[in-house]
């Protein structure tokens, strides 16, 4: 059975025989919204274009057609022949924006990325701006080659010559209207995406793949709301660790559970708890922007700082809601669960303690973060919950404990509180096994399957890109060889010297509003003879959520993003431009920080770990692919010798991975 994804559907026979007020009454059905008059005299325009423009042709017709991921729908779409049309109407306009143009192709990326039965067809973005003169607009194919074609710009008088046109163009056998539509819609929605949809109302089914080769979201959502239901109806305090690979949606779980509980007055009302800064504002920035566009698409207003106070207790930072819970030591918040996000991050003792002598005249306090955070929902009287999202390898900064505290913190404080554990947190790069291994006879302890996410969704295009990095790190060559043959038939890797030749790829590759940038490492500090300064600042919601018009976005290629910026979140293309800081060896890495004019070496472990690691997140930001630049060096420069350089390169071009 097909999931009915479309305000009004028929054939074109049916749609041309029925009348506009019959139309608009099932559109009208559909919408789950009030009907404003301006988007029901927009639909009567673009019947009555059609109506002129589809006779003698025979297919299929679907308006206001869902596309969950982005929280969106498609104007009109068409099946005719080998064909599938994606129609964008611009009532009364005149000129074709490059926003319009970018909104349509996205549409048309989104099926062909997503939709299974859309894969392999030929895919039309058109673009209709009924006030526009007419024009004979050109046919032609993206270079990528896979059957979706450039946005093609149409005028109403235009519009029939136009799919003459593309069904001349295009080949195969015709699109059978049943199977089509039974077609799995499999998304896999950036982490904003993910986040607006959510908050929109859309279940995590509706934005997550639902094929055998993953765990499902969705069944791990349930495992851990099975986990908050238990702990409420028998009164127990429970505490849950999700683990997965990078990538594989561990962020979207809690987004999911924080937004199906999101009601202050219900006894499980959550909140969504991040200590990444960055991601924390620009989740809060998306979901407010987005808030007032809907009001004003709407015919209301709302300001932005309204719609920023209303997300607000729906994502807080772990440092705010640690604040508040200091303010009165003996009162619970107003939250019995309580969703950490990256909770690999927390601070230890040390850093904590550091904290609140420094900033909060606090000069004795005895606890780290995991054990305060878990305390402070043990002051409940009866029921609480703490789930930990965790990601392996990913600790990036001084002080973050791993997630070996949270174990030592209910071993010492929280003996009675129930543990629901995922089986893979015993993996070496979760630095926990030993811990587990000596708790694991206690009567408490559950081990769930479904509490793992092992397959990433960030790189739709092919699932090992994870394996891969962590392959190349641990300097397995030949593994590495044997991933990317694998990887890069869906996944483009390249390398080149040149970081020009770098930035022009990533603008060939990217079609509509697919985003694309520059990350480096943090300890990057000889990358300014390519106009590249890390300790130059950036801001991080200007930089993922700005057009292609605005010089601080992603896409103007002049700011940059550490892993401190882009951890949590992701780009469609990316490049990584390699310094000197974390250099091959036939030994193995060499781990260097710039102090004054020259490079130091890193002597402690922890920081050589930190090192890596943010490699291991610059790496793995990429959902559809990415060029690693590795400057050639400078003979003539002693902190930028050529020698600092090479052997990385020729380590990633021994893998495998091509030159440009």
């Amino acid at each position: 059975m097909s999931l009915i994804r479309s305000y009004y559907s028929s054939s074109i026979h049916g749609f041309l025989v029925s009348s506009v007020e019959e139309i608009i009454g099932k559109l009208t059905l559909g919408n789950d919204f009030s009907l404003e008059q301006s988007q029901r005299q927009a639909w009567e325009e673009e019947i009555r274009i059609l109506k002129s423009v589809l006779p003698g042709f025979t297919g299929s017709v679907y308006f206001e057609y869902s596309i969950p991921r982005m929280g969106q729908r498609i104007d009109v779409l068409l099946l005719i022949g080998p064909v599938i049309f994606v129609l964008e109407f611009k009532v009364g306009e005149k000129e074709f924006t490059s926003y319009a143009r970018d909104q349509v192709w996205d549409y048309a990326l989104d099926l062909k990325n997503f939709h299974e039965t859309s894969h392999d067809s030929f895919i039309a973005p058109v673009l209709i701006a009924t006030k526009a003169a007419s024009n004979y607009p050109a046919i032609a194919t993206t270079p990528q080659n896979d059957n979706l074609l450039f946005p093609i710009n149409s005028s109403v008088g235009q519009l029939r010559y136009t799919i003459d046109q593309v069904l001349q163009f295009a080949d195969g056998a015709d699109i059978v209207q049943e199977s089509w539509e039974t077609g799995r819609y499999c998304p896999t929605p950036t982490i904003i995406e993910a986040a607006m949809a959510l908050y929109n109302g859309h279940s995590v089914s509706e934005i997550s793949r639902s094929d055998a080769g993953a765990i499902n979201l969705g069944q791990t959502s349930e495992a851990v709301a099975q986990v908050i239901r238990t702990s409420r109806d028998y009164s127990h305090k429970s505490i849950c660790f999700v683990t997965g690979v990078p990538g594989a949606g561990k962020t979207l779980v809690g987004l999911n559970i924080a937004t199906t509980h999101i009601d202050k007055t219900n006894d499980m009302y959550s909140v969504f708890l991040s200590g990444n800064g960055p991601l924390v504002a620009i989740l809060r920035e998306a979901l407010a922007r987005d808030k007032v566009q809907k009001v004003k698409n709407s015919g209301g207003r709302i300001k932005k700082g309204e719609a920023l106070s209303d997300v607000k207790m729906f994502i807080q930072n772990v440092h705010n809601f640690r604040d508040e819970c200091l303010v009165d030591e003996s009162r619970p918040p107003v939250e019995h669960v309580a969703l950490f996000d990256e909770a690999q991050r927390a601070w230890n003792l040390e850093q904590t303690a550091g904290f609140m002598s420094r900033k909060k005249h606090r000069p004795n306090f005895n606890q780290s973060e995991p054990e305060f955070l878990i305390s402070c929902l043990d002051r409940h009287p009866d029921w609480a919950v703490v789930v930990c999202l965790v990601g392996g390898g990913q600790e990036i900064n001084t002080g973050e404990a791993g997630i070996s505290e949270w174990i030592e913190a209910l071993n010492r404080n929280f003996r009675d509180w129930h543990i629901y554990i995922s089986p893979q947190l015993t993996d070496s790069e979760y630095g926990a096994g030993e811990l587990l291994e000596g708790i694991k006879s206690k009567a408490n302890i559950q081990y769930i399957p479904e509490l793992h996410l092992s397959v990433s969704m960030r790189s739709f295009r092919a699932e090992n890109v994870s394996l891969l990095i962590k392959q190349i790190l641990d300097l397995d060559r030949i593994a590495a060889k044997e991933t990317l043959a694998k990887v890069r038939k869906k996944y483009p890797i390249y390398i080149t010297r040149d970081l020009d030749k770098a930035k022009r790829w990533l603008k060939t590759q990217a079609r509509g509003s697919e985003r694309y940038g520059i990350v480096v490492s943090s300890q990057a500090e000889r990358l300014k003879p390519h106009a590249i300064d890390v300790k130059s600042p950036m801001d991080p919601i200007h930089w993922f959520l700005d057009s292609k018009e605005d010089v601080r976005s992603s896409y103007y290629l002049e700011d940059v993003a550490t892993e401190f910026d882009i951890q949590g979140l992701e780009l469609d293309w990316v490049c990584v431009t390699w310094d000197a800081d974390f250099r091959y060896t036939e030994k193995g890495w060499d781990h260097r920080a710039f102090v004054g004019c020259k490079w130091n070496q890193i002597r402690k472990a922890e920081r050589k770990i930190y090192l890596k690691n943010a490699y291991r997140v610059l790496l793995t930001r990429a959902r559809q692919g990415m060029v690693i630049v590795v400057p050639p060096g400078d003979s003539e420069d002693p902190t930028r010798l050529p020698e600092f350089y090479n052997p990385t390169f020729d380590y990633l071009k021994s893998i495998g991975v091509e030159v440009i």
